[in-house]
């Protein structure tokens, strides 16, 4: 059953009723009504399924149409959790610039419900892929800061502790 607009005798529009919701707002016969399935405003006496609200019957029985419904997919993975870390995580660690791939990760991620929702399936299982792709990169490239990071603190301590070991053997010589 739709429901519908209409322009009331001021000439301001009201909605959204169903056609028994019509009755008691006192709709006329010349009164402008629209719905989504219209092109354009109509006298409410010309939508088929009002017609009955000035002749006194009964309201049209709603026919039932089923549509073959195939069974829905799951939902891909977002991919967003580890998109935000590989965006966070390199700019608390190491400022590191390259932390912004994973924004890609973060926009094609927040695509996959919306394109689920819609029904766009195969839209969303292309954007949970371009999700992941980018939220991998970005997480790779903080594994990759922290593992350079730890090599850099490690050659720094050896370097510096060599240094102290030949200062002492020359100092007491």
């Amino acid at each position: 059953m739709n429901r519908y607009f209409y322009i009331n005798t001021d000439g301001k529009q009201k909605g959204t009723f169903t056609p028994e919701e019509l009755r008691h707002e006192n709709v006329r016969r010349e009164t402008l009504v629209w719905t989504q399935d219209m092109p354009q405003w109509a006298r409410a006496e010309e939508v088929e399924e009002l017609k009955y609200l000035f002749t006194g019957g009964k309201p049209p029985q709603a026919t039932v149409v089923q549509e073959e419904t195939s069974p829905q997919p799951p939902m891909p993975k977002t991919w967003l959790t580890e998109s935000i870390l590989g965006t966070i995580l390199p700019f608390i660690c190491c400022w590191s610039v390259f932390s912004l791939l994973g924004i890609i990760g973060i926009i094609y991620g927040s695509q996959v419900e919306s394109l689920y929702r819609r029904g766009e399936y195969e839209a969303a299982q292309a954007a949970s892929r371009t999700a992941g792709i980018w939220a991998k990169v970005a997480l790779w490239i903080v594994f990759g800061w922290i593992i350079l990071l730890v090599l850099t603190v490690v050659i720094l301590v050896v370097f510096f502790s060599s240094l102290l070991v030949t200062a002492q053997d020359w100092i007491f010589t």
